[in-house]
This record gives C-alpha cells, sequence and structure tokens, in this order.
C-alpha cells in the first residue's frame, strides 16, 4: 500500500523491548528516511503516553511488549479513529493462525513475524513512507562552532557504536547460506575474526529477551542462542549504520594494525589455552576484543572529520588513542554488558592485578605480550617472566608458537 500526502519528514515510533533488536529497527528505518524524527521505548504503556501526546506519522510495536502488550497497543490506536487510520506495523514471534486472525481486525499496516525478514520490512517500510521513486539524502550533521576534538571525543565514549566492520558482512553471510537456509558453523567461519560482529552478537545474545542459562561468553555460542534468522539480521544491520567501514585510508591503516594485534592475541590465546586445556574459544574471544575501544575510537575520528573536523594525521590520531583508546573499550564493554568473566579476561591483556590470578588470565597476559613483540625483540626475556613461570611455559614452547 503507498500512503498519499506523505508529511516532509515523518515522526516514527518503535517501541521494542530488547535493545538490540531495537537498534535494528532503527538502523533499517534510517536507511528507508535518513530524515526520520524517532522516537524509541521499550515497553507499551510508555508508547502509549506517547501515542497520546505525538501525532506520529508510522509506528512500529512488539506484540510481546512488558506491561501493555502490542496488540493493546494497536486496540488502542483503533479506538481513537483517526482518519485516516495510524499506519501500525505490528511484529511478533507469533506465527500460528490464531493470533494472526486477532490482529488482523485492527488492520494493522504489515504483521511481520520474528525473526524479521529485513528485505520484507524494507519494502513495507518505503512504501509507507516514501513516494513511488522517491529517495531522501541526509547530510552528515556539522560540529557544533567552537568544538575540540578532545571535547567531541569525551561526549562520544559514552554513546560510541563500537568498532568499525573489519569483514564484508554481506558477503560473509551469503557465503554461509545454503538450500536449507544458514549455516551457523560456517557463518561462525567467516566472521569470528571481527571484534564488532564478536561483541555485538554476545551483547545480544545476553539481552533481557535472550537470556535464559549461563552466560555467553563466545561468538559460537551467541550464534546458537540468537538462532540464524536473529544472528543474520544483526549482522546484516551493523553495516547499515554510519561509519561501519572506514573510509579514511590513515584511519584505516591504523585499524588495521590494530585488527593484526588482535588476531595475533586471539590465536596465541587460543594456542595456549589448547596446551593448558583449557577453554580455547572464550581466550580466543577475549584476545578478538581487547582492542574494540582503539577501534571504536578510531571510528569516531573518522566521524569527526566527515562532520567538517580537522585532524592532524602525524600526531593528533595516535594522542587520541593514547588518551580515549581504554576509556572507549571500558566504556563499551560495560555499556554491552559483556559477561564480568570475558571482561576480566580482556583487563589481563593489558596487566594483572594484585592477588591470586586464573590460569585463563595468565594465559591472557602471556598471549598479548607475545603478540606485542616486535621481530627484533628477543623471547628469551618473556620466558623468565613470571606469567611465563606461573604457567609453567618454557622458553621452547614460546619459540614454536612465534614461528607458526
Amino acid at each position: 500500500m503507498t500512503v498519499v500526502n506523505l508529511p516532509a519528514v515523518p515522526r516514527v515510533l518503535i517501541a521494542e523491548a530488547d535493545p538490540w533488536s531495537r537498534d535494528l529497527l532503527k538502523e533499517v528505518l534510517l536507511n528507508v528516511r535518513c530524515d526520520a524524527r524517532l522516537d524509541l521505548c521499550a515497553d507499551g504503556q510508555q508508547a502509549l503516553e506517547w501515542l497520546a501526546t505525538n501525532p506520529y506519522d508510522l509506528v512500529i510495536v512488539d506484540w510481546e511488549l512488558p506491561g501493555v502488550d502490542g496488540l493493546n497497543v494497536l486496540r488502542s490506536v483503533r479506538q481513537r479513529k483517526r482518519n485516516p487510520p495510524l499506519p501500525f506495523i505490528l511484529m511478533s514471534s507469533r506465527n500460528d493462525s490464531a493470533s494472526v486472525r486477532e490482529a488482523l481486525p485492527l488492520a494493522p499496516a504489515a504483521y511481520l513475524t520474528k525473526p524479521l525478514n529485513m528485505e520484507i520490512l524494507t519494502h513495507r517500510l518505503q512504501d509507507l513512507l516514501l513516494d513511488a521513486g522517491e529517495e531522501v539524502t541526509c547530510e552528515v550533521p556539522s560540529l557544533a562552532h567552537g568544538m575540540t576534538l578532545s571535547v567531541y571525543l569525551e561526549r562520544r565514549r559514552e554513546r560510541a557504536e563500537g568498532a568499525p566492520l573489519m569483514t564484508d558482512v554481506q558477503l560473509a553471510v551469503k557465503r554461509s547460506l545454503n538450500p536449507n537456509g544458514l549455516d551457523l558453523s560456517k557463518l561462525e567461519d567467516e566472521i569470528r575474526t571481527d571484534p564488532q560482529v564478536t561483541a555485538v552478537l554476545i551483547a545480544a545474545a545476553n539481552s533481557a529477551a535472550q537470556h535464559h542459562g549461563a552466560a555467553v561468553q563466545t561468538l559460537s555460542q551467541a550464534l546458537h542462542r540468537l538462532g540464524t534468522g536473529q544472528s543474520m539480521n544483526l549482522i546484516l544491520g551493523l553495516a547499515l549504520k554510519r561509519s561501519a567501514r572506514l573510509s579514511d585510508p590513515y584511519l584505516a591503516d591504523y585499524a588495521e594494525r590494530y585488527w593484526d594485534l588482535s588476531l595475533h592475541t586471539a590465536e596465541y590465546a587460543r594456542t595456549l589455552a589448547r596446551l593448558l586445556d583449557l577453554d580455547q574459544a572464550r581466550c580466543y574471544c577475549a584476545g578478538m576484543l581487547h582492542r574494540l575501544g582503539d577501534l571504536a575510537l578510531l571510528r569516531c575520528l573518522q566521524e569527526w572529520k566527515q562532520a567538517g573536523g580537522e585532524l592532524d594525521d602525524q600526531g593528533e590520531v595516535g594522542e587520541a588513542l593514547a588518551e580515549f583508546g581504554a576509556a572507549y573499550g571500558s566504556a563499551l564493554r560495560t555499556r554491552w554488558r559483556l559477561p564480568l568473566e570475558l571482561r576480566q579476561l580482556i583487563a589481563a591483556t593489558y596487566q594483572l592485578g594484585g592477588g591470586v590470578y586464573s590460569r585463563e588470565a595468565l594465559v591472557m597476559n602471556m598471549a598479548a605480550q607475545l603478540a606485542r613483540l616486535t621481530e627484533h625483540e628477543g623471547i628469551e626475556e618473556l620466558a623468565k617472566s613470571r606469567t611465563a613461570r606461573l604457567l609453567k611455559i618454557g622458553l621452547p614452547e614460546l619459540i614454536r608458537m612465534r614461528k607458526k
């Protein structure tokens, strides 16, 4: 259905309890209408309050909202008898015919079952928010007058989107598809070296909407808890975000170096864990995520440049990384609620605190030291270190790992 007399700038309400699904919906909608004014909430009561006070052009609501559910939100909207009816997309994990029959008399513009089919959702949004053949483009907002890089980075720290993508996620998903659908094992092989994808999937798998049982601490666990549809949607949604890939060559070169350091740390951690009969997957994951903050900062530096900010390639990038990199990583891991055990392993890559250390923490510390060694540095001193002594890892084992 094509809506006539579309507003110049549509206002849209999205009500979804799961923060990662809510963020995905936001990105898909902004990809269709980058100029849309969005209101986001997590429960039905808040949705009803906003609907009572704001003139919306589209409402997207999940049936399974806490408190007032999405069907009752739709019922309340229809009782107001607006003419023409307010376009309302109802989402639900219920795909049975009885649920569909219950919703249809309330005339939703679409009833979409979860996990969402992103292509169908996109087409629905285009029908509802764009005239035929219309395209909307938006300029990147410019910086506030007098804004300095230091102030900008400090303000962005709590709102940073995370690291840039280091893999082509659309290609990764495509290569993991087969006639029977998405192969999670193949998908894991495709994306396991991407810190941003790994962190987001683990965070999403541990969100309130998904959480049951023990905390998810590895990429494989996250994929299986989320399932094929939700995993694919979240991964593809990452590619829609602003600055998902670094286009600035200088910043991209920095990112490659930090990514390479993450890869080496992860591989060393997995090898050491295998030698010591520890959790290889969790150690690998911790290694992959330990430079997430530095990569996130580089993404914010690109956004600074896109907004009109200047950047002295010779010094400011290094200074910004030194000042803000660790803080960005800590803020992301806390805001995304990564499991405490995983965060402790990541912290061990930088230093070992006082007291008794777990063997996995020692492994991470040793792996990070190995990864930071340059070609011209000897490995003998590392073999004499306290970490090596506690792990009972000698020079021959370290030399073999360095040669691989």
